[in-house]
Parts: C-alpha cells; structure tokens; sequence
C-alpha cells in the first residue's frame, strides 16, 4: 500500500493502539497488586496487536521495539519465566517508550531515540540475549546490506488465516529486486493434495540497499505462521565498522512518568470521540419527529388560519419546541464522555510518586462513568494532576509517621465525581495530616501576604496556599517547593468557568473540591442590561444580586468603591465602565449590585439591571474577532442581537491588576 493510502489509516490505529498501551499499564499495575495470570494474556494480546499493526501501517521501527517487549510476555505466559517487580517496572517503562514513539509519529518525527535503543537492549538482555557494545555496534552495521538472503517457508495452516504467500513477496518486490526459487521438498502426492493448505517454500535473493527492519515488517503478521530466514549477503560498502563503545547504560525509570503521561495526555486534544449506538439511534429517532412536525407546519404555508387551525399551529410549534431542546439535549450527550479516561491515568502516577517518597498509598476511585464535556474533560485533568501530586507529596503522611498518630502504614487517596445539579463536582480527597496552619501562616508572614494571621478563620488560611508562588516545602525537589501548583489549579479551573475550594482537618486530612459546567458549549446565565448592551453573567458564578443604598458604598483611596456584604467589604466593578458602555445608570440606588465569585474572589458587579436567566450557546470571540479580556464569548438573543458573556475570573484579574497600578 502507498504512503497515501497508509495516512489515512495512521491515526485511527494511533488512537487505537494508545488505548491498548493504557490497557497494557493498567494490567501491570493490577499484576503488581497480585492479580491474576490472565492479565499476562491481556498484556501480550495488547502488545501483539500493536506489533502487528505497527508493520502494517508503515511503522517497522515500532514493530522490531515491540517485538522484544511480546518475546519476554510470550516467555511469561508460557511458563518459562515468572513475573516479578522488575520485569513489571521494565514493561512499564516500555508503555512509555511506546507513548513517546506513538507522539513522534504523530509529529512526523523519527521514531527511534537513545531511550528506544537502551531499553531494546535491556529487554533483549532479560531475555538473555543481550549482547556487548562491540557485538551491539556490529549487528547495527549489518542492519542495512546490499543484498538479503531470504528462507520463506509457510506453515500449512497460512491461507485458513487469510494470509497469502504471493502477496508478501509482491510486497519484497516492493524493496529492491527480486530472484524467487520455489522450494518442492515437502509438495506431497497429488492424491494427497490438500488444496487449502501451503506445501511449498521459498529461498529469495532481494537485492537493493534495504533495512532489515523493512524485510521483518513486510512478516511481521505471519512470523507465527511460518519459518523465516534472513541472512545478509553483501553489507553496504558506505557502511564501515565503528570502533568498540562503552554499553549503554540502561535507561534510568523515571519515578513521576505516570504524571508526566498524565500532564503529556491532558495537554492533546483528541481529533475524534466514540460514540454508543444508542445514542446515535436516539438522535435518529428524534431527527424523524422533527421531520413529521416540519411537515405538519408546512401545511399552514398557504391559506388563511382560522381558530380550529390556530390551535393544530399551536401544538406543532409546542412540537417543534420539545424536539428541538431533546435534540440539543441528544447532540450534547454526543459529547459526554466518562471521566474515566481521567481517572484511569493516576494509578501509574500514584504508584511512581510514592515509591519515591517512600508512602504507602491506595487509590480509590470512585464515580468513573459520570460524563461530562468533551471539552471540559481534556482540560480538567492538569489541575487534577497538581492535586493529587498535592496530595501525596504534602497530605499523606510516611508509614512512621502515621503509626504515630494511630493510623494504618497506608494512606488513602480517593478521586471522586458526581453530578451535582447542572454541574460535575470532582473531589481529590486524602486522609492525611491535614494543612499545617502554622506554616502556611509563617510562610504568609514571610513573603508579605499578611502581616498576622489574628482573626483569621481556618478557611481564611486555607485560601492562602492559593496564592501565585505559595509554597511551604523546605527544599525544592522535583515535586515540589517552586511554588507552581496551587494557583495554577484555580486558573486553569476558572478558566473553565468553576470554582475550586478546600476543607481542611488537622490530622484527619483534606479534600479539595472542583466544580465544575457540565458542558462549555451551552451555559445557564442572567441577562444583564447595561445602558444599551446586554450582558451574560454565567449562572455558576452568581452568589446572590442585592439592592444598596448610595451611603453602603464607600470610596477608597486609588479611585476604587467598596461595599459591605455578609461580614465582609468587597471591592464594586461598574460593568459601564469595564466594557465603555453609553447610557448606563450610574447612580446605585438605580441599579443592582450583582455578587459575584470568581478567581477565588468576590465582587459586585454592578449593572442597570437584570432581565431574566437563559441558556446561551457559546460563540467564541477570538476565532470570530479577538481576544478580549473580561469577556469568554458571545451568543445570539432571541431578538437577533449579539450578548457578550462576562469573564467572572477575567474581570477580578483586570480589578486586581487597576489596584496594583
């Protein structure tokens, strides 16, 4: 096949072959926890597959790398070996390599590295067939010649697989040219003849400068299914014999890859999504019925409308209504997906950062099918990745240290979703040690947050590890004490249109709760009037709308306003003077102060006033003018005019930024 016609079947088996490997390291981490044998037959059945594959689609690299991972399986499986921790962490460490060839391909890079090359070497040398640098450097040079010697001889059950002789040599003729001798040693009787299966073999001289990863590629579907043979005839003449090089040393195992993977995953946005039958076959049915209620209207395009009709009109348009909203309901579900995908990436992480910490943790998981948003979903994961490294690194306690408080060596970490209204509610929580108030407040004091923690709540300190640089590591590792993390949660989660908070219990632990828009597409929203423009306030971030007199607004020093709500002063922002509107009410006994929460902070907006609330379909600015701050998009009224959509967090960030100035 033409490196055309293979493109088009690369990404599909990308996308398909990045599951197996997630199949693949799930089942070892369950390997690793004492589980069954039948795993080792998931895991060769996955790593065949991409084996095969690989040499199909035009990727003999990957295929050779593989090959050397589903030799030490197949030892596995059949007995001959048994598995361990280290063959464990070196497969592992091979879904890796794997995951990495997998995102060169897909950026058009060479597939093979120095990490592929030592970790082939270190698999071929569990195997025991590992060899010095010299003899390394010397199959390498013979890796490509001038001319091969190939012994093709087809085990007689071939064809029954579909599997066809000729079609593979077509395929060598492909590489260079060809001299075919037929092999007739083993042709039986014609008496006895059996016409469905393979009798011959063959010995091929290909002649032309080939690799020999091209010739085992053009096999790699029938190596099971055949004796082969490949022998160098002429080495290349441009290729000259390096001098002896120290061995390689063996790839280090990277303690964090699973959060490296994680961050890697959570970064890509996948082109494509799986869809259930049913719900193609539910947004079918509901295309028909719309069809049936569009007929019934067009029967009202010609002649008068009387009363009895005016009530048939009534009902289709009520028709039309119902389906329209079950199928914007039925679309939408096309793009929820089962957080899962999420999920199922942290046991790897989990696993890699305590054994370096030297912790003992357990991970439950909990609520893997609640879906949400495409879009939400590829997203949410970096700021899950910042809380569970949290978690580990600074909640969970090492084994001595929880004996002495009474607890099991253990600890618990649990990562849980669920619906909550029109919202999904993830929650990262640990039973640690909890937030150290006194070193979150010392640290606070020290760099100049606070000068004194008097009169603070709990919650009030809580807050503080939100703040940007916010660290209370004593030395910086490479998990941890270059203060990025916390704030980069409550962004990146704003940035989505939620909130992130925190409860806290001295030595009982810590749970961290995301919330979040199930959709990104559609949000609930207040209609905003502010003098001619109307504005949408996203529902989620609306605490409470009250009406102020003039005298509980109060002026401060640099031009800002205050007021006083619930116990505490929170700074005004005019929307009229935010966004340049014209013919907005400016005095606040006129208007309406809207409370709002975004960026971990309250405010008032204050606008003429509110309209009413409404599901807006998002339109995104910036492909369709540019960006503007304090503002996440547009939508389209009912009249036919266009409403900005209010940026909670991006407007607080532009208010802090005014005070700073």
């Amino acid at each position: 096949m033409s490196k055309a016609g293979l493109a088009q079947f690369q990404q599909v088996f990308i996308e398909e072959s990045l599951e197996g490997l997630d199949t693949m390291e799930s089942s070892l981490l369950a390997l690793d926890e004492g589980g069954d044998g039948e795993l080792v037959h998931t895991i060769f059945r996955a790593a065949h597959s991409i084996k095969g594959g690989a040499a199909t689609f035009g990727f003999p690299e990957m295929s050779s790398f593989t090959h050397e991972a589903e030799s030490l399986l197949d030892e596995v499986r059949s007995g001959k070996r048994a598995i361990d921790g280290s063959i464990i962490e070196l497969l592992l460490r091979t879904v890796d390599c794997l995951r990495g060839m997998f995102a060169r391909a897909q950026a058009g890079e060479p597939l093979n590295d120095a990490v592929a090359e030592g970790l082939r070497n270190e698999l071929a040398a569990a195997m025991g067939r590992g060899v010095p640098a010299a003899a390394l450097q010397a199959r390498r040079d013979v890796d490509q010649a001038d001319a091969w010697i190939i012994r093709f001889r087809p085990h007689a059950g071939m064809l029954a697989s579909g599997n066809e002789p000729l079609r593979l040599i077509r395929e060598l003729a492909g590489l260079g040219k060809l001299q075919v001798t037929p092999e007739f040693d083993k042709l039986p009787a014609f008496a006895a003849l059996e016409p469905t299966e393979c009798h011959i073999g063959w010995t091929i001289e290909l002649t032309g400068p080939v690799k020999r990863a091209d010739i085992t590629g053009v096999f790699d579907w029938v190596e099971d299914e055949c004796d082969l043979a490949i022998e160098a005839k002429h080495v290349v003449a441009e290729v000259v014999a390096a001098p002896s090089a120290p061995a390689a040393a063996p790839a280090a195992p990277v303690a964090d890859a699973g959060a490296a993977r994680a961050q890697r995953e959570t970064s890509a946005e996948s082109s494509s999504v799986r869809v259930s039958i049913d719900k193609i076959d539910g947004l079918i049915n509901l295309v028909g019925e719309l069809v049936i209620t569009q007929s019934m209207l067009d029967t009202f395009r010609e002649g008068d409308i009387d009363a009895a009709r005016l009530a048939v009109l009534e009902q289709g348009l009520a028709q039309l209504a119902r389906h329209t909203r079950e199928l914007q309901e039925s679309v939408m579900g096309i793009r929820m997906l089962p957080i899962a995908s999420v999920f199922n990436r942290f046991p790897r992480m989990v696993r890699d950062i305590s054994q370096k910490l030297g912790k003992q943790v357990k991970l439950e998981l909990i609520g893997e099918q609640t879906e949400l948003d495409k879009t939400v979903l590829e997203k949410i994961g970096d700021p899950m990745v910042h809380l569970v490294r949290n978690a580990i690194d600074h909640g969970l306690e090492t084994p001595d240290k929880r004996r002495a408080a009474g607890k099991g060596d253990t600890g618990t970490l649990t990562l849980k979703a669920s619906h909550r209204g029109g919202n999904i509610v993830v929650e990262v929580s640990d039973d640690g040690a909890g937030l150290n108030r006194d070193a979150i407040v010392a640290k606070a004091i020290q760099r100049g947050i606070i000068s004194s923690s008097e009169g603070m709540s709990d919650d009030a300190v809580a807050e503080l590890i939100f703040q940007p640089g916010f660290s209370t590591a004593a030395v910086t590792t490479d998990l941890s004490g270059r203060g990025v993390g916390m704030d980069v949660v409550r962004r990146n989660v704003s940035d989505l249109g939620g909130t992130v908070a925190i409860r806290s219990t001295p030595g009982n632990g810590s749970v961290f709760t995301i919330t979040l828009p199930l959709t990104l597409a559609i949000i609930d929203g207040l209609t905003a009037a502010v003098g001619e423009e109307r504005y949408i306030v996203p529902l989620v971030s609306i605490v409470e709308s009250v009406q102020l007199k003039a005298e509980a607004v109060r002026s401060v020093v640099g031009g800002g306003e205050l007021f006083r709500f619930r116990g505490e002063y929170l700074p005004v922002i005019r929307l009229h003077d935010a966004f340049a509107c014209e013919g907005a009410i400016h005095t606040i006994d006129d208007g309406l102060m809207v409370v709002v929460e975004g960026d971990g902070s309250r405010v008032g907006l204050f606008v003429d006033g509110l309209i009413g609330q409404q599901q807006a379909v998002v339109k995104s600015l910036e492909a369709n003018y540019r960006r503007v701050q304090g503002v996440s998009g547009a939508t389209i009224l009912a009249d036919g005019s266009v409403a900005l959509i209010v940026d909670i967090a991006g407007l607080v960030r532009m208010q802090g930024r005014r005070k700073a100035a």
